[in-house]
């Protein structure tokens, strides 16, 4: 039974998802709550080494690969770093989770919904987000954000894919509980208050 408060933040590459994160560790901390940063694929050791398979530019990686890659990386993640932090009462903050896979997976490659789901909660042991916070932006904000940036394999699919995560998002935030859209267009500051005043409303600080 899970003491602790699991908020997930969820949404495309470049679309702030990092830079909330800490800004909301550091508002938790300094309320003093017992709180961890983590994030998917990656969290924990070998969770890293598959992240480093999984998004490596110029690998092959044919879908299903893909998709069996990030579930292996839940599986250790889960149960190494979030479970045990939950069950010691800590409020846990993780980039990314269950959704994220069945937009990019799920959305974005055509993968059947019904096996995403299947292998999440396998990979997960059931474990579900109190909050999930999804950040969507304008499209143009991708290519602005990233003219300096190194781009990984997940980042080099074209708008067509995008495009068919973003609707992925929109369509799952309709359908699950405690999900909240956060439009990423806006400035840091105005997207750090509408993230606290959802965390203050779901009673996690």
């Amino acid at each position: 039974m899970k003491k602790g408060k699991f908020i997930v933040l969820e949404g495309p590459d470049r679309c702030g998802k990092s830079t909330q994160a800490k800004m909301l560790v550091n508002h938790l901390i300094a309320q003093g709550k017992d709180v961890i940063l983590t994030r998917e694929p990656g969290g924990t050791p070998t969770a890293e080494q598959i992240r480093q398979i999984v998004l490596e530019p110029g690998l092959d990686v044919r879908p299903m690969a893909e998709l069996f890659l990030y579930e292996a990386s839940r599986a250790q993640h889960t149960q190494e770093k979030i479970l045990p932090a939950l069950e010691a009462g800590k409020i846990v903050i993780c980039e990314r989770y269950t959704m994220s896979t069945c937009a990019y997976q799920g959305y974005g490659r055509g993968i059947d919904l019904k096996i995403i789901d299947t292998l999440n909660q396998i990979a997960t042991l059931g474990t579900t987000p109190d909050l999930t916070l999804v950040f969507l932006m304008s499209d143009k904000y991708f290519t602005q954000r990233g003219e300096y940036l190194f781009s990984d394999r997940l980042e080099q699919e074209d708008l067509a894919f995008r495009q068919k995560m973003r609707t992925g998002y929109l369509e799952m935030l309709a359908r699950t509980p405690n999900a909240y859209l956060i439009g990423a267009d806006k400035n840091v500051q105005a997207i750090q208050e509408q993230v606290l005043k959802l965390i203050k409303e779901h009673h996690i600080i």
